[in-house]
């Protein structure tokens, strides 16, 4: 569900204190921990370390972010792969043409 019309964007306010002494040009990672924080346009040109539970993801913010939250670009998990036992005869057999493709039989000279 959204958020009400009447609240506005939820906008951390330690997010907006960290902004203040910079300018867009800067190349400095502001790190936070507020993945619940929206993007305002003030945020547009600045590079934010937004936590993932691991480690800080460098999300560069654009126009076109702004009104998403800063976690939907911090992924928390890692995705492995779908499968089991035929994912892995697919895999084998797609490996298997790719390197029949790359190994091209030696052709014999012909004698004159």
């Amino acid at each position: 569900m959204t958020r009400s019309l009447k609240k506005g964007p939820y906008v951390d306010d330690r997010v907006i204190k960290k902004l203040k002494g910079l300018k867009p040009s800067d190349k400095k990672v502001i790190k936070t921990w507020s993945r619940a924080c929206s993007i305002a346009p003030e945020m547009v040109g600045f590079i934010f370390g937004v936590y993932n539970g691991k480690d800080f993801i460098n999300v560069f913010i654009t126009e076109e972010m702004v009104g998403h939250k800063l976690g939907e670009f911090s992924p928390t998990t890692k995705f492995g792969r779908h499968g089991g036992k035929m994912q892995r005869d697919l895999e084998k057999g797609a490996v298997e043409k790719e390197s029949a493709k790359t190994v091209e039989p030696v052709k014999p000279k012909a004698k004159k």
